[in-house]
């Protein structure tokens, strides 16, 4: 499995996916760091970072990433032979499909950790703004976490219809993300896909409001909810998509 995902990661080189993991949290982190070096600080301050930050970055990033790491990876195979890497490899289909998987995982988490850490040094040891780096930091895992089911999601739909499938299926992802991230979704989040990043996200900022112990945990039972409807979802990917890419034969290819 190391030399699966090791040649995985190789096919990374040279392509866009290495400057869009790294610069974009990178550049995104230091723009909020610069508004807020001018801003009057209170103690609204953390929370209102925490919102902007995690907000914006699973409503647009998280859908459009997805779309566009998992449609770059398929896409690659596509001009490597036609998928003849893929069709013709004598290495376990199960192993090929998770290691694509994984590298998915890894770069998805590596930039929102990126971006996490930037902020936090920007904010706690440059421009002097106190962020609870505990909260900061468990808010970029239960991010990481609920976007797995995605990448599931769009790696079997890249390989299924390709790049531009996953792109427009990202970009519709993003406009039912912002909604679910509205008091519109209050009642079917748990049930939506895109909106499973916004929303569990923001649990670890209960620590950060004034909250009575009822309204934490009904915050925490909601959350739990969309996190069980978020794993059912992802073994029902892993589950069809491994079974379909067992008996998958490539398809049509057009220059």
């Amino acid at each position: 499995m190391i030399k699966i995902l090791s040649a995985e990661w190789i096919k990374t080189k040279r392509t866009p996916i290495k400057w869009v993991v790294f610069l974009t949290p990178i550049l995104y982190s230091l723009v909020i760091t610069w508004y807020y070096s001018s801003k009057t600080i209170d103690l609204s301050t953390e929370i209102s970072v925490f919102q902007i930050f995690f907000e914006v970055w699973t409503i647009i990033f998280i859908p459009i990433g997805a779309g566009l790491f998992s449609g770059f990876m398929i896409y690659q195979e596509e001009l490597a032979g036609k998928f003849n890497g893929l069709l013709i490899s004598k290495l376990p289909r199960l192993k090929l499909y998770l290691g694509k998987l994984i590298i998915l995982i890894f770069l998805t988490t590596l930039s929102i950790f990126i971006g996490t850490f930037i902020l936090i040094i920007g904010l706690n040891y440059v421009i002097h703004v106190p962020v609870s780096i505990s909260i900061f930091i468990m808010a970029a895992i239960v991010t990481a976490l609920s976007t797995i089911p995605l990448l599931a999601f769009h790696l079997w739909i890249s390989l299924a219809w390709g790049m531009g499938a996953s792109i427009g299926v990202g970009g519709g992802g993003l406009l039912i993300a912002a909604l679910m991230g509205t008091n519109l979704g209050n009642m079917v989040w748990k049930y939506i896909p895109w909106a499973w990043p916004v929303r569990i996200s923001t649990l670890p900022a209960i620590y950060l409001l004034n909250l009575s112990e009822k309204e934490i945990g009904y915050a925490v039972q909601q959350n739990a909810a969309g996190a069980v409807c978020a794993l059912v979802f992802l073994i029902i990917m892993l589950a069809g998509g491994i079974k379909w890419f067992e008996k998958w034969e490539g398809r049509k290819v057009y220059n």
